[in-house]
């Protein structure tokens, strides 16, 4: 009798045990079924840690990744080359992990049937991109190191977002054994995984500071002598500027005036503008998240004080996150968060479709205001109004100096007021030179190109 209770109770605790581990199973199963099926190693839906299966196609349809049959991009090289850096290289080498995000909705998987699309040839997914605008912005940098990047701001869909150097992927070239330094950095996705040094670009962060916490600030003026000293050290100027208030100070980039406008606004205020404005936080949409920017005002004197309320000192700015300040200014102090990643189709079923996001409120509808009748005024009377036919275009140039004998970045950054065309950008081009000069003539392609695109939709 003895033998059989022990018996008993021996099965009852085997028969606990094995319910136990069932139940278990089931319960990581539901809530951890979708992360094992998209983890990094799932023959699925990955290969070389990018996307494994489906086709990934421009806002037009236009085919950029196949992966139904081994690994084929577009037909035409120069859109290999342009959107390299968002769908991948063969050997994993560039990642794509806006892309890879939505592995699961591509390959067709819920609890039910796992991954159901067994045919392996998985589903479609629609990028915001067009290829169109893509390739007028690599063509427009020349081969030069840097990023173009422009989105809507009251959608959130990125148009174009550009990295050079790049390489077409059914031609590599031998990136190791390159001595011309045309490939430094060419795995890098610089709109995304870059930090930059903002030079003038820096001043609407000042400015817009400068007027929210300076009453009287529009009646002020600033004497502009091509030098402004702080004991033996000194802020300058290219050519004197003579009398300027506020806004003719940023029409014609003073660095003299800005100086003492930032006396005015004091550190404080400053490190409260750019935690306010969201300037240094790293943005994270479709999975990817970008670097951070930099402000440090810790242990500087009035000179290098000054310097960082110009965009210099050490100042960093991350492309994505300033064009979607841009945006911020745009859209009354608040815009729709980017997105790259517009809807995914598997099996027949749309399994992903974006929805917008705004950013937080970073200043009132008034100080945006103000800033874009700033901003236009810097194209009308600097830059020209011309350059960009058919658009209200406001912004910013910026000459970001490196030091150490290297040839300046030129930066640009701004927005476009059209009810039609609700566009902000960014263009980095490094050793580039003079903002405006480098900046201008590619930002004026890349947005009459992302003009004809919304025209036709």
């Amino acid at each position: 009798m003895n033998r059989v209770t022990k018996r008993t109770w021996l099965m009852g605790l085997f028969l606990g045990i094995l319910l136990g581990g069932c139940g278990l199973f089931f319960f990581e199963y539901l809530t951890k079924g979708p992360t094992w099926v998209i983890s990094p190693g799932s023959p699925h839906v990955y290969n070389n840690g990018n996307l494994g299966c489906g086709t990934v196609v421009d806002r037009w349809g236009n085919t950029l990744l196949d992966l139904t049959e081994g690994r084929k991009y577009a037909a035409d090289a120069q859109t290999r080359k342009s959107t390299l850096h968002w769908v991948g290289d063969r050997r994993g080498s560039i990642s794509a992990g806006a892309v890879a995000k939505y592995a699961s909705a591509m390959a067709g998987y819920d609890l039910v049937n796992g991954v159901y699309n067994s045919n392996g040839l998985g589903g479609v997914e629609q990028l915001t991109l067009s290829a169109r605008v893509q390739n007028a912005a690599l063509s427009g940098m020349l081969g030069r190191k840097g990023t173009v990047a422009v989105y809507n701001y009251k959608t959130g869909e990125i148009l174009c977002a550009v990295t050079s150097p790049t390489y077409d992927p059914d031609n590599v070239p031998d990136i190791e054994g390159d001595t011309t330094g045309a490939y430094t950095g060419v795995y890098l996705n610089r709109f995304l995984q870059s930090s930059y040094p903002p030079g003038s670009i820096y001043k609407i962060v000042t400015c817009a500071a400068a007027l929210d916490c300076i009453p009287d600030i529009e009646s002020r003026t600033f004497t502009c002598n091509g030098k402004y000293a702080y004991g033996k050290e000194a802020i300058t100027c290219e050519s004197a500027h003579g009398s300027c208030d506020i806004k003719r100070a940023l029409a014609v980039s003073c660095n003299c005036a800005f100086a003492q406008i930032a006396e005015l606004v004091g550190r404080k205020n400053m490190q409260k503008y750019v935690s306010q404005f969201q300037i240094t936080e790293r943005l994270s949409f479709d999975g990817v998240t970008t670097s951070a920017g930099k402000y440090d005002i810790s242990d500087t004197g009035a000179a290098s004080f000054a310097w960082s309320c110009i965009g210099q000192h050490t100042d960093l700015v991350n492309p994505c996150r300033f064009m979607t300040f841009m945006g911020q200014i745009a859209g009354g102090g608040v815009a729709a968060e980017p997105y790259l990643v517009a809807q995914v189709q598997s099996g027949g079923e749309t399994t992903y479709r974006a929805q917008t996001s705004y950013t937080d409120r970073i200043m009132s509808e008034a100080l945006a205001n103000k800033m874009k009748n700033y901003l236009r005024n810097n194209v009308e009377v600097t830059y020209g109004s011309w350059k960009f036919p058919g658009l209200t275009v406001c912004g910013k140039s910026g000459t970001a100096e490196l030091g150490e004998n290297q040839i300046s970045n030129a930066m640009f950054a701004g927005f476009c007021t059209d009810e039609k065309y609700p566009l902000a950008f960014v263009c980095v081009v490094e050793n580039g030179g003079y903002g405006a000069a480098t900046c201008i003539p590619i930002l004026s392609t890349v947005l009459s190109e992302c003009k004809a695109v919304l025209d036709s939709e």
